[in-house]
Protein backbone atom coordinates (compact mmCIF):
# COMPACT_ATOMS: atom_id res chain seq x y z
CA UNK A 1 0.00 0.00 0.00
CA UNK A 2 2.82 2.41 0.87
CA UNK A 3 4.47 1.80 -2.52
CA UNK A 4 1.18 2.53 -4.28
CA UNK A 5 0.69 5.80 -2.42
CA UNK A 6 4.27 6.87 -3.15
CA UNK A 7 3.89 5.73 -6.75
CA UNK A 8 0.68 7.68 -7.29
CA UNK A 9 2.24 10.78 -5.71
CA UNK A 10 5.30 10.55 -7.96
CA UNK A 11 3.17 9.90 -11.04
CA UNK A 12 1.23 13.07 -10.27
CA UNK A 13 4.51 15.03 -10.60
CA UNK A 14 4.06 15.87 -6.96
CA UNK A 15 6.25 19.00 -6.75
CA UNK A 16 4.59 20.95 -9.59
CA UNK A 17 1.17 19.63 -8.57
CA UNK A 18 1.63 20.84 -5.00
CA UNK A 19 2.88 24.22 -6.22
CA UNK A 20 -0.02 24.79 -8.63
CA UNK A 21 -2.57 23.61 -6.05
CA UNK A 22 -1.10 25.84 -3.33
CA UNK A 23 -1.06 28.91 -5.58
CA UNK A 24 -4.66 28.19 -6.56
CA UNK A 25 -5.69 27.93 -2.92
CA UNK A 26 -4.03 31.19 -1.83
CA UNK A 27 -5.47 33.02 -4.84
CA UNK A 28 -8.92 31.55 -4.17
CA UNK A 29 -8.66 32.77 -0.56
CA UNK A 30 -8.60 36.32 -1.92
CA UNK A 31 -11.95 35.91 -3.65
CA UNK A 32 -13.73 33.24 -1.60
CA UNK A 33 -14.31 32.07 1.95
CA UNK A 34 -11.94 29.38 3.17
CA UNK A 35 -14.31 26.46 2.59
CA UNK A 36 -14.89 27.41 -1.02
CA UNK A 37 -11.17 28.12 -1.50
CA UNK A 38 -10.39 24.58 -0.35
CA UNK A 39 -12.89 23.14 -2.82
CA UNK A 40 -11.41 25.23 -5.62
CA UNK A 41 -7.94 23.97 -4.71
CA UNK A 42 -9.29 20.41 -4.81
CA UNK A 43 -10.74 21.14 -8.25
CA UNK A 44 -7.35 22.25 -9.52
CA UNK A 45 -5.64 19.35 -7.72
CA UNK A 46 -7.89 16.80 -9.39
CA UNK A 47 -7.02 18.28 -12.76
CA UNK A 48 -3.33 18.09 -11.97
CA UNK A 49 -3.74 14.40 -11.12
CA UNK A 50 -5.36 13.80 -14.51
CA UNK A 51 -2.50 15.58 -16.27
CA UNK A 52 0.30 13.93 -14.30
CA UNK A 53 -1.06 10.40 -14.34
CA UNK A 54 -1.94 10.51 -18.04
CA UNK A 55 1.53 11.88 -18.76
CA UNK A 56 3.23 8.94 -17.06
CA UNK A 57 0.99 6.48 -18.89
CA UNK A 58 1.67 8.10 -22.26
CA UNK A 59 5.41 8.26 -21.61
CA UNK A 60 5.72 4.80 -20.03
CA UNK A 61 7.31 3.08 -23.03
CA UNK A 62 9.78 5.92 -23.58
CA UNK A 63 10.61 6.15 -19.86
CA UNK A 64 11.20 2.40 -19.83
CA UNK A 65 13.50 2.56 -22.84
CA UNK A 66 15.64 5.15 -21.05
CA UNK A 67 15.37 3.33 -17.70
CA UNK A 68 14.12 6.42 -15.90
CA UNK A 69 13.91 4.83 -12.46
CA UNK A 70 12.60 8.08 -10.98
CA UNK A 71 9.35 7.26 -12.77
CA UNK A 72 7.08 5.09 -10.59
CA UNK A 73 5.94 2.85 -13.46
CA UNK A 74 9.53 2.09 -14.45
CA UNK A 75 10.51 1.61 -10.81
CA UNK A 76 7.51 -0.76 -10.46
CA UNK A 77 6.06 1.10 -7.51
CA UNK A 78 2.75 0.82 -9.37
CA UNK A 79 1.57 -0.93 -12.52
CA UNK A 80 0.19 0.77 -15.60
CA UNK A 81 -3.13 -1.05 -15.16
CA UNK A 82 -3.43 0.23 -11.59
CA UNK A 83 -2.63 3.77 -12.70
CA UNK A 84 -5.23 3.52 -15.47
CA UNK A 85 -7.82 2.42 -12.92
CA UNK A 86 -7.01 5.38 -10.68
CA UNK A 87 -7.18 7.73 -13.67
CA UNK A 88 -10.58 6.32 -14.59
CA UNK A 89 -11.80 7.31 -11.12
CA UNK A 90 -10.24 10.76 -10.84
CA UNK A 91 -11.19 11.95 -14.34
CA UNK A 92 -14.99 11.96 -13.81
CA UNK A 93 -14.45 13.25 -10.28
CA UNK A 94 -12.44 16.16 -11.71
CA UNK A 95 -15.22 16.95 -14.18
CA UNK A 96 -17.87 16.94 -11.46
CA UNK A 97 -15.98 19.02 -8.89
CA UNK A 98 -14.87 21.57 -11.49
CA UNK A 99 -18.31 22.08 -12.98
CA UNK A 100 -20.47 21.73 -9.87
CA UNK A 101 -18.12 23.23 -7.27
CA UNK A 102 -17.51 26.90 -6.41
CA UNK A 103 -15.84 27.55 -9.77
CA UNK A 104 -19.23 27.33 -11.46
CA UNK A 105 -19.97 26.35 -15.04
CA UNK A 106 -17.95 29.06 -16.79
CA UNK A 107 -14.77 28.97 -14.73
CA UNK A 108 -15.15 25.21 -14.24
CA UNK A 109 -15.28 24.74 -18.00
CA UNK A 110 -12.19 26.93 -18.36
CA UNK A 111 -10.46 24.78 -15.75
CA UNK A 112 -11.29 21.63 -17.70
CA UNK A 113 -10.09 23.46 -20.83
CA UNK A 114 -6.66 23.89 -19.21
CA UNK A 115 -6.62 20.17 -18.41
CA UNK A 116 -7.43 19.41 -22.03
CA UNK A 117 -4.56 21.58 -23.27
CA UNK A 118 -2.14 19.92 -20.84
CA UNK A 119 -3.15 16.44 -21.97
CA UNK A 120 -2.99 17.57 -25.62
CA UNK A 121 0.60 18.61 -24.96
CA UNK A 122 1.44 15.05 -23.93
CA UNK A 123 -0.24 13.55 -26.98
CA UNK A 124 0.70 16.04 -29.68
CA UNK A 125 2.26 19.42 -28.94
CA UNK A 126 5.47 18.21 -27.33
CA UNK A 127 6.51 16.79 -30.69
CA UNK A 128 6.45 20.08 -32.63
CA UNK A 129 7.27 23.79 -32.61
CA UNK A 130 3.96 24.65 -30.93
CA UNK A 131 4.95 22.92 -27.69
CA UNK A 132 4.86 26.20 -25.66
CA UNK A 133 1.22 26.86 -26.64
CA UNK A 134 -0.50 24.59 -24.07
CA UNK A 135 1.69 26.04 -21.30
CA UNK A 136 0.91 29.61 -22.35
CA UNK A 137 -2.84 28.98 -22.44
CA UNK A 138 -3.07 26.86 -19.28
CA UNK A 139 -0.93 29.16 -17.13
CA UNK A 140 -2.70 32.27 -18.40
CA UNK A 141 -6.09 30.75 -17.61
CA UNK A 142 -5.34 29.17 -14.24
CA UNK A 143 -5.18 32.32 -12.07
CA UNK A 144 -7.67 34.18 -14.23
CA UNK A 145 -10.42 31.57 -14.01
CA UNK A 146 -10.43 31.89 -10.22
CA UNK A 147 -11.15 35.61 -10.53
CA UNK A 148 -13.84 34.83 -13.12
CA UNK A 149 -15.44 32.32 -10.76
CA UNK A 150 -16.03 35.12 -8.26
CA UNK A 151 -17.54 37.39 -10.89
CA UNK A 152 -14.50 39.61 -11.47
CA UNK A 153 -12.71 40.49 -14.68
CA UNK A 154 -9.07 39.35 -14.41
CA UNK A 155 -6.54 42.18 -14.78
CA UNK A 156 -4.37 42.09 -17.89
CA UNK A 157 -1.19 41.39 -15.93
CA UNK A 158 -2.74 38.17 -14.61
CA UNK A 159 -3.32 36.80 -18.10
CA UNK A 160 -0.04 37.98 -19.58
CA UNK A 161 2.29 37.10 -16.71
CA UNK A 162 0.63 33.73 -16.22
CA UNK A 163 1.31 32.90 -19.86
CA UNK A 164 4.90 34.17 -19.74
CA UNK A 165 5.71 32.20 -16.59
CA UNK A 166 4.08 29.12 -18.12
CA UNK A 167 6.18 29.22 -21.28
CA UNK A 168 9.31 29.86 -19.22
CA UNK A 169 8.46 26.81 -17.09
CA UNK A 170 8.14 24.74 -20.28
CA UNK A 171 11.60 25.71 -21.52
CA UNK A 172 13.17 24.98 -18.12
CA UNK A 173 11.25 21.77 -17.46
CA UNK A 174 12.57 19.87 -20.50
CA UNK A 175 16.24 20.65 -19.95
CA UNK A 176 16.98 17.71 -17.67
CA UNK A 177 15.82 15.11 -20.23
CA UNK A 178 16.60 17.02 -23.41
CA UNK A 179 19.10 14.57 -24.95
CA UNK A 180 16.87 11.58 -24.21
CA UNK A 181 13.85 13.41 -25.63
CA UNK A 182 15.74 14.20 -28.82
CA UNK A 183 16.77 10.55 -29.13
CA UNK A 184 13.12 9.53 -28.76
CA UNK A 185 11.90 11.95 -31.41
CA UNK A 186 10.35 14.36 -28.92
CA UNK A 187 11.31 17.58 -30.65
CA UNK A 188 9.34 20.41 -29.16
CA UNK A 189 10.61 23.96 -29.49
CA UNK A 190 13.00 23.76 -26.48
CA UNK A 191 14.57 20.54 -27.79
CA UNK A 192 15.17 22.23 -31.13
CA UNK A 193 16.64 25.30 -29.46
CA UNK A 194 19.00 23.35 -27.21
CA UNK A 195 19.80 23.77 -23.53
CA UNK A 196 21.62 27.10 -23.57
CA UNK A 197 19.11 28.88 -25.80
CA UNK A 198 16.22 27.41 -23.80
CA UNK A 199 17.67 28.79 -20.57
CA UNK A 200 18.20 32.20 -22.15
CA UNK A 201 14.63 32.27 -23.52
CA UNK A 202 13.21 31.24 -20.13
CA UNK A 203 15.18 33.95 -18.32
CA UNK A 204 14.04 36.60 -20.81
CA UNK A 205 10.39 35.55 -20.41
CA UNK A 206 10.67 35.63 -16.62
CA UNK A 207 12.33 39.06 -16.79
CA UNK A 208 9.52 40.39 -19.00
CA UNK A 209 6.92 39.01 -16.59
CA UNK A 210 8.64 40.61 -13.59
CA UNK A 211 8.88 43.96 -15.41
CA UNK A 212 5.16 43.83 -16.23
CA UNK A 213 4.36 43.00 -12.60
CA UNK A 214 6.57 45.84 -11.38
CA UNK A 215 4.81 48.43 -13.50
CA UNK A 216 1.29 47.04 -13.00
CA UNK A 217 -1.33 47.83 -10.42
CA UNK A 218 -1.39 44.50 -8.58
CA UNK A 219 -4.43 45.30 -6.51
CA UNK A 220 -7.21 42.77 -7.04
CA UNK A 221 -10.77 42.82 -5.73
Amino acid sequence: MKNRIVGLAKASHFGPTLLVTSISYFLAEIYWATGSAVLIALSIFSGQLVVGWSNDLIDFADDLSHQRLNKPLVAKLITDSYLRSCLAIVLPAAIVINLLGPLGLLAGTLSLFTIGWAVAYNFYFKFNNFSPLPYAIAFALLPSLIAISAGYSPPNWMWICGGLFGVAAHFLNVIKDMEQDQASGINGLPQKCGKLVSIIIAMILILFALIILYFSDLSIP
